[in-house]
């Protein structure tokens, strides 16, 4: 009997690195107007940005997984005589949680929910000590404590590029953005208990790069012995390379792990945006 582990595509673990780690891959679904597709599976990062960006589609908006959807990959898992730990994106950002949790009701003692009350490579960072754990020997049930027990000590920042996609999100005024854009000012956001909120701003990126910097040394530092990882949304990756070459004092010469920000919350933040997330120290 194996532990697997189920992950949806708001954490932005794309279906080819699943299939690599051997992890289930549950997309949500992402709607541009009339136009629907499943997160990361028939529209990829890239497209998204692309749409995103091109001035012709509608602002999109996101569904969570349904417990249907849920329960047949549930399934699947006990029928091969297995156990599962299913990570989710914040339950105060989606409905994903709960509907996880209706349909692992059929299987209990058999899969174990964990709400990972962030995203993207929040979720991420859960998933791969989740893996590291289940090599270590731990059963499903106590791999899914341990995760409950450490996610508070996850941290997620990201500097914004642009205000439009929050202004077109409805988190800030038109007027406000305007502004902003003006001003050249760069917000920058974190997942706290669960939510996405503002929590600074600075004027131009390198100032913007350095408050990130600042606000991690602030959270207590980096737990350099469990995962981290650092994301860039749009077309171009420019901006997490400029982040990173700056950040070696900050990363003590560690590698870092780079991924994409997808639709989830690519769609509020936009292109441009560079992020980190890691163990609080």
């Amino acid at each position: 009997m194996a532990v697997k582990f189920i992950i949806d595509s708001a954490s932005d673990v794309l279906p080819g690195e699943c299939k690599k780690l051997d992890v289930i891959h549950v997309p949500l679904t992402v709607r541009f107007g009339d136009k629907e597709f499943a997160d990361a599976v028939d529209l990829s990062h890239k497209k998204f940005y692309k749409m995103l960006t091109s001035g012709k589609e509608a602002h999109p908006t996101t569904s969570q997984v349904t417990p249907a959807a849920w329960s047949e990959v549930m399934e699947q898992v006990v029928e091969n005589g297995d156990t599962a730990v299913v990570i989710t994106i914040s339950s105060k950002l989606s409905g994903t949680y709960q509907s996880a949790c209706i349909a692992a009701e059929e299987f209990e003692g058999k899969i174990f929910v964990v709400d990972s009350m962030t995203a993207t490579i929040g979720e991420r960072l859960l998933l791969q000590y989740g893996i590291r754990l289940a090599a270590e020997g731990l059963d499903a049930a106590a791999i899914a404590a341990k995760l409950d027990a450490v996610k508070d000590k996850v941290r997620i920042y990201a500097r914004l590029d642009t205000l439009e996609y929050l202004k077109k999100g409805g988190r800030i005024n038109a007027a406000t953005a305007v502004v902003g854009t003006m001003l050249n000012i760069k917000p920058i956001i974190a997942v706290r208990d669960g939510l996405v909120e503002n929590v600074a701003k600075a004027r131009g990126p390198k100032a913007a790069d350095k408050q990130l910097r600042e606000l991690v040394a602030k959270s207590g530092g980096i737990d350099f012995s469990k995962p981290l990882c650092a994301a860039w949304s749009g077309l171009e990756d420019d901006n997490l390379k400029t982040f990173l070459a700056d950040s070696s004092d900050m990363l003590c010469g560690t590698e870092v792990p780079v991924a994409t920000v997808g639709c989830v919350i690519g769609a509020h933040v936009g292109p441009g945006a560079v992020a980190f997330a890691y163990f609080e120290n």
